[in-house]
Formats: structure tokens, sequence, C-alpha cells
């Protein structure tokens, strides 16, 4: 009787492990397929913040920002003796 039931037992067990390894199986794949597309859309993400970057650096250099300030704006640079500046004493931090 013993051996009856250690036959059903593997009988039942062996399909059920098999099963089971399918189902690793295709839930790695899944995962894998994800995992590709998530990695994609990361390096989409990088490429757009490098251009982003380099888009910033262009736009916030000093050589066009001098170019707009004079010729757009007509702004002329102030020599440094033609700048006057004001310290206003007894303000919170001031040591002097």
């Amino acid at each position: 009787m013993s051996r009856r039931i250690l036959l059903y037992v593997l009988t039942l067990t062996i399909p059920m492990c098999l099963g089971l390894a399918a189902w690793q199986s295709a839930k790695y794949t899944e995962l894998t397929w994800e995992i590709e597309k998530l990695e994609s859309v990361q390096g989409e993400w990088v490429e757009n913040n490098k251009r982003l970057i380099a888009g910033i650096a262009v736009l916030s250099s000093s050589e066009r920002i001098e170019n707009i300030a004079k010729k757009d704006l007509g702004l002329v640079k102030k020599q440094p003796e033609e700048v006057l500046q004001i310290k206003i004493r007894g303000e919170p931090g001031d040591d002097g």
C-alpha cells in the first residue's frame, strides 16, 4: 500500500515540477523582455539629457550672452573704474 502511495505522489509531483519549470521559464522570458524595454527607454533618456546639457552649455556661454547684450539689447560693458560699489553697514551678517 505504501508503495502505491509513493507511486501516486511521484506521478503527481513530476508534472507539477515540470509545470513549475515552464512557469518560471515564461516568467523569466517576460522579465527579460521588460528589462530590455526599460534599458532602451533609459538609453533614450540618457541621450536626451546629453543633448539638453549640450544645449545649456551653448546657450549659457559668456560669449553668446555678451553678444546678445551688445547687439540685441544695446548694452555696453563698463570698465571696472566706472563701477561704483556702495556698502550699507548695519545689516545682519555684516562684519564691518
